[in-house]
């Protein structure tokens, strides 16, 4: 079937983490459908030892599944691997992970970089 994507996310190819414009260090990504004018979609995220993601503000729910490793909130919330966590709308926050991270991400809305200063 053309109308469909299997993907084995032990075996993708993943690409510098830049939707917010500039490289994140120690994350990247493989797009299954995300559309980074929506902000609609799905994506594989790979987090190494010391990744830290920027503070941002959800517009629409995000949503993942923690496949390996853990994440480290900015509250402290530690989530480990087959967890599923909800943002809802306009919640804030960023998270880092000490031991890296394989992430499967649900978007359904943009981010909004906070400021960091």
């Amino acid at each position: 079937m053309k109308d469909r994507q299997v993907i084995d996310i032990h075996n993708i190819e993943f690409k510098p983490f830049d939707r917010y414009g500039s490289t994140v260090p120690k994350m990247s990504w493989h797009i299954i459908s995300y559309n980074q004018t929506s902000g609609q979609g799905s994506y594989v995220l790979k987090m190494e030892p010391g990744a830290q993601t920027i503070p941002h503000m959800h517009m629409g729910f995000e949503e993942f599944l923690m496949i390996e490793g853990e994440l480290i909130d900015s509250d402290g919330t530690v989530f480990k691997s087959g967890e599923f966590v909800s943002f809802e709308p306009g919640s804030k926050h960023s998270s880092y992970s000490k031991k890296g991270a394989l992430i499967v991400v649900f978007q359904r809305g943009l981010n909004e970089a906070l400021d960091q200063n």
